[in-house]
């Protein structure tokens, strides 16, 4: 049975992941494998171990944590497991998949920029780059409100739309 984030538990992963380090991953690795045994099946704890691992290079070893956390992960740590679980998919070239997530994940979460950038890398990488730049471009004018950019609002959407439109 998983448990909850309690307090403790939140600040005992916000402490480890702030004195992690990226060109050394393994005693944050450590760290939370060893939470995990301390917290056997904590979505929050499952998320932390996974992208230790994803940090560290290691994707195969990130998924089935990303996997096993993502039904009990609630809030902004569900939509970045999400994100990193599309991401990892990707770089594993498993670019249906990812775009499954990515598509699922932005229903869940529409608010969500980051979501559509890293679904933008996954149609590049899976040979569609104008769909990947369509939702870039969508995204510039959903959120970058300029005037000079609002301006010409309609000719970004036209061509994101023309661009979308170009692939499958």
């Amino acid at each position: 049975m998983s448990e909850d984030l309690t307090p403790e538990l939140a600040a005992t992963i916000a402490e480890a992941f702030n004195r992690r380090d990226r060109d050394n991953m393994q005693p944050t690795i450590d760290f939370f494998e060893d939470l995990l045994t301390k917290h056997p099946g904590n979505p929050y704890v499952l998320y932390e171990v996974g992208g230790a691992y994803d940090t560290d290079g290691q994707e195969e070893k990130a998924l089935p944590y990303y996997e096993q956390a993502l039904p009990g992960l609630t809030g902004d740590t569900r939509r970045r497991c999400l994100l990193q679980y599309g991401s990892t998919l990707r770089i594993l070239e498993r670019y249906d998949e990812s775009l499954e997530v990515f598509k699922a994940a932005s229903k869940e979460f529409p608010e969500s920029d980051s979501l559509r950038v890293f679904k933008s890398l996954t149609l590049h990488d899976a040979g569609r780059p104008s769909k990947a730049l369509a939702t870039l471009l969508l995204l510039i004018a959903d959120r970058l409100d300029t005037p000079e950019l609002k301006r010409y609002e309609a000719a970004i959407r036209g061509n994101a739309d023309h661009l979308a439109n170009l692939e499958p």
